[in-house]
């Protein structure tokens, strides 16, 4: 009979335990241990629940290979991912480098107000960016909650070996913004508009690693798509658990963006309180660490 293979294999592409699926399914552990061993067989209705928590055909499910059906990325998985973390990483990186505009259009004495406006639309954009990428992305999770894992392992390696350099290349960058900014201060003096120049150009320097930092993370989760199952069919507690991270992070970088821009229309802290943002995505990431319901899980 198929449906143990099928039901085996749709648990593995998910990430999930028995113990989680019979959750979703609401049956006992000891049920879906039956069904993937041919031991016992589901009611109808838990077989439609199945189809549609995991967009399987009810004639594939039973009689076909729910594997071989999921050869090909018919979603357009890989576009999208892809998409998303050319766009987030861009977004950004925008912010940093509009920090570091700013710095440069101060040393060419540009009135204050077109500075400060210049800034502030371009954290705009770039913050309307990140909002409609991540409804989009919400949406394309919600129609496509389980995909199967089309990737080939050559694939997959080929990547890992251009992650490094996107990792070392950032690092690499800012370590020698470093370098370029003491330099830079040793044959110029720590003065205006010296100082604005040396500190905007570090600025879009880092704003070039973080981009780097971003569009490789994604696109390392991209790969693991054992995990984007297993977030898109989530146990009732798991839910409870992202959701609550969600709300938490979205509010803390809802109050740095607006104690920013509070500052620099105040008091003009445009280039000097950049750092608030690496503050607050250092935060989310330690709720992310202290809250993640799947800690310890491989």
């Amino acid at each position: 009979m198929a449906f143990p293979k099928n039901l085996q294999f749709i648990r593995a592409q998910a990430g999930i335990t028995q113990e989680q699926l019979a959750e979703q399914l609401e049956v006992s552990r000891q049920s879906v241990s039956k069904w993937e061993g041919g031991q016992s067989f589901p009611e109808m209705d838990t077989l439609l629940r199945i189809c549609d928590l995991y967009d399987v055909n009810l004639d594939t499910l039973l009689r076909g290979s729910v594997e071989e059906s999921r050869v090909e990325d018919t979603a357009r998985y890989d576009q999208f991912m892809t998409r998303f973390a050319r766009r987030m990483a861009l977004a950004i990186g925008g912010i940093i480098a509009g920090v570091g505009l700013c710095g440069l259009l101060d040393a060419r004495r540009i009135p204050e107000m077109l500075t400060s406006s210049a800034v502030l639309l371009i954290i705009t954009i770039c913050v309307v960016v990140i909002v409609a990428t991540c409804i989009q992305y919400e949406n394309f999770r919600r129609r496509y909650p389980v995909i199967a894992d089309f990737y080939p392992q050559e694939e997959k390696d080929a990547f890992h070996q251009k992650f490094v350099w996107y990792i070392t290349g950032g690092v690499g960058t800012i370590l020698f913004g470093v370098t370029l900014l003491m330099l830079f201060f040793s044959v110029f003096p720590e003065q205006e508009p010296y100082e604005s120049y040396g500190v905007s150009l570090f600025l879009l320097m880092i704003a070039g690693a973080v981009t780097s930092f971003v569009y490789a993370g994604i696109n390392d989760e991209k790969y693991k798509i054992w995990k984007y199952n297993r977030d898109n069919n989530p146990t009732p507690e798991a839910k409870r658990r992202l959701n609550l991270i969600g709300t938490i992070q979205a509010a803390m970088m809802t109050v740095v963006t607006a104690v920013y821009v509070g500052l620099g229309l105040s008091l003009d802290l445009w280039r000097t309180t950049w750092w608030i943002f690496a503050v607050g995505g250092i935060l989310c990431g330690v709720v992310s660490i202290v809250l993640d319901p799947y800690k310890g899980e491989e």
